[in-house]
C-alpha cells in the first residue's frame, strides 16, 4: 500500500479563499476543504484595501486543521492568488499598511500618465501586457502621484502570494508568473525591464529576486511553527498568479490547450511556448502572462462572473437573498428579454449598485432593461457567452490557429447554462472542470519540487484520471 503525501493549496479569489488538502496516494488526488472564508475589503480614508491581516488568518486556520488531521503526511504548501495587488515591507520587515484592492480608483488618469513616459506600443513591445487599469504599474504611479514617492522609502513589494509566502517563510522573492502580471516584466527574458522601471520612476531596488513556479523557499518560520506547527512543511513558490496555476490544472491531453478560467474574471487564451509580441495581438489586447515551466499564457481578460456577483450582492442587501444555483434556474426559464451589455464596458468596472447600472446602459443603448433577478442573469450569461465567441475569433485571427475544443475551469465551469451558451456561441466542443483546477494547479507544482511527477503532462494526465469533468457540444439548431 502506497503511503499518502498531502500537499496542501491556498487559493485566495477576489471572493473567497480556501486551504485545500490534496491527498496523494500514488495513484490519484483527491481533494479536501480544510477552510474557506471570504476575502474581506474595507475602504478607508485613502480607498478601498484588502483585509490581509483576516486572510493570513484564515491561511493559518486552514493550515492548522491539516496538519491537526494529517500530520507528518503534509509535503509542502503552496500559495496562488489574484493578480496585479502587492503589499509593500518596511525597513523593519513589517508589512507598511493593508494592500490597496486593485478596484481602487486611485489610478484614475495614471494610465495616460504612463503613455506620456512611454508610448502605448513601446510599453507593450516592451511587456506584452493587456492595458487594464488596475495593473501594477498604474498603482505604483498612483503611489508616486497620491503621497510619498516610492523612491523615498525603503521598502520592498510583493504580490499577494509572494507577501503571504513572506510570512509563512521570512523569504522575499517574487515567483515570476505573478511578476508578468504587473506590466513590469521584460516579455522576452521575463526578468524586471529597467528601461521601463526607470521612466517611470519606479525604483529598481523595490523589485525582488524572481523565482521559478516549483522552487522551494523553505520551512515555516519558527514562531509560525510554535503558532501552527508543522515544523518541517516547505513550502513551494508554485504558480502564484491563480490563472497560471489553472492553466497547470487544465486535464488537456494535446499540446496548447485553450482554456477559459471562469470566476471573477473570465481568462480566455492558449497556452504557448512563447510570447506574441505583433501588431495585431497588440491592437486586440492580448496578454502574454508567464505560466509554469516556460510556458505563456497567451490570453485575454473578460469580465466574468463579476456582473452577476454584484447583482447577487445588491439583491442581498435588499432582502432579496437567492443563491447562484436559483438564479440560474430562473435564467434558464427566460428567454423573453433580448438585450445584451458588453460585460467589459467602463459602466460595469465599479459601480454603486450593479444591476442600476445594467438598467442604465440598455435604455441607453435604445434596449429594453431587465426587470427580475432571472432577466438580470440570463443577460448576464447570454451576453458574457457572446464575448467569449468575441474573444475566441480574435484569438484564432492572432494565432492562426483553429479552436475546436476549449477547457473552462474554475467556478463558473460548474455553470451549465453559461457552458452550454458558450458552446453554442463559439460553436465549439467545452470541457469543462475540475472546479478546482487553480487548487490542482497548485499541487502539480508542489509534487514536480517533490519529484513526485517530473512534468506539466504528467500532472494533466493525473488530473484527467482522477477528476470528472463534462463535455457541451455546440447546439445550433
Amino acid at each position: 500500500m502506497n503511503k499518502l503525501r498531502v500537499y496542501l493549496a491556498v487559493d485566495l479569489g477576489a471572493g473567497s479563499g480556501r486551504v485545500l488538502a490534496g491527498l496523494y496516494d500514488g495513484k490519484t488526488l483527491e481533494l479536501r476543504e480544510m477552510n474557506r472564508f471570504p476575502s474581506e475589503s474595507f475602504q478607508a480614508k485613502d480607498g478601498w484595501h484588502w483585509n490581509f491581516t483576516a486572510l493570513l488568518s484564515g491561511i493559518k486556520k486552514g493550515i492548522a486543521l491539516a496538519l491537526e488531521e494529517f500530520g507528518g503526511q503534509v509535503v509542502s504548501v503552496g500559495v496562488d492568488t489574484w493578480g496585479v495587488d502587492y503589499g509593500l515591507i518596511d525597513a523593519q520587515g513589517q508589512l507598511s499598511g493593508q494592500p490597496f484592492q486593485y478596484r481602487d480608483k486611485r489610478t484614475d488618469g495614471m494610465m495616460e500618465s504612463a503613455f506620456a513616459r512611454m508610448s502605448k506600443r513601446e510599453i507593450y513591445k516592451r511587456t506584452g501586457i493587456q492595458f487594464m487599469f488596475f495593473n501594477t504599474l498604474y498603482q505604483l504611479l498612483a503611489e508616486n502621484h497620491h503621497g510619498q514617492k516610492l523612491s523615498e522609502r525603503s521598502q520592498t513589494l510583493l504580490f499577494i502570494p509572494d507577501l503571504v509566502n513572506y510570512f509563512l517563510t521570512g523569504r522575499k522573492v517574487i515567483e515570476r508568473s505573478i511578476a508578468s502580471t504587473s506590466q513590469l516584466l521584460d516579455a522576452g527574458s521575463r526578468n524586471w525591464d529597467h528601461g521601463l522601471l526607470a521612466a517611470m520612476d519606479i525604483p529598481p531596488s523595490l523589485l525582488g529576486e524572481l523565482v521559478e513556479a516549483g522552487t522551494t523557499l523553505g520551512n515555516f518560520q519558527p514562531e509560525l511553527v510554535e503558532e501552527i506547527g508543522g515544523a518541517q512543511v516547505k513550502v513551494i513558490a508554485v504558480g502564484g498568479h491563480d490563472t497560471a496555476s489553472a492553466v497547470a490544472g487544465v486535464p488537456a491531453m494535446e499540446d496548447e490547450p485553450v482554456f477559459l478560467s471562469s470566476g471573477t474574471w473570465s481568462l480566455m487564451g492558449r497556452e504557448l511556448n512563447s510570447p506574441v509580441l505583433t501588431e495585431e495581438s497588440f491592437q486586440a489586447g492580448f496578454s502574454n502572462e508567464g505560466g509554469v515551466l516556460g510556458t505563456t499564457r497567451f490570453l485575454k481578460n473578460i469580465s466574468g462572473m463579476w456582473l452577476l456577483q454584484e447583482c447577487k450582492r445588491s439583491w442581498d442587501v435588499r432582502g432579496e437573498i437567492l443563491d447562484y444555483a436559483e438564479l440560474v434556474a430562473r435564467a434558464e426559464k427566460e428567454k423573453g428579454c433580448a438585450s445584451r451589455i458588453d460585460p467589459d464596458a467602463k459602466e460595469f468596472q465599479a459601480p454603486e449598485d450593479m444591476p442600476s447600472a445594467i438598467v442604465d446602459y440598455c435604455l441607453k443603448s435604445g434596449q429594453a432593461a431587465p426587470r427580475t433577478p432571472g432577466e438580470f442573469t440570463r443577460v448576464i450569461l447570454e451576453s458574457l457567452a457572446l464575448k467569449y465567441a468575441e474573444v475566441k475569433t480574435s484569438l484564432e485571427t492572432v494565432t492562426g490557429k483553429k479552436v475546436s475544443k476549449m477547457y473552462i475551469v474554475g467556478g463558473g465551469s460548474q455553470n451549465s447554462l453559461l457552458n452550454q451558451l458558450a458552446a453554442d456561441a463559439m460553436d465549439c466542443e467545452i470541457v469543462a472542470g475540475p472546479v478546482e483546477a487553480t487548487s490542482l494547479g497548485n499541487i502539480l507544482m508542489q509534487m514536480v519540487a517533490a519529484g513526485e511527477i517530473k512534468c506539466l503532462q504528467e500532472g494533466r494526465t493525473l488530473v484527467a484520471e482522477s477528476f470528472a469533468v463534462k463535455t457541451y457540444k455546440p447546439d445550433l439548431a
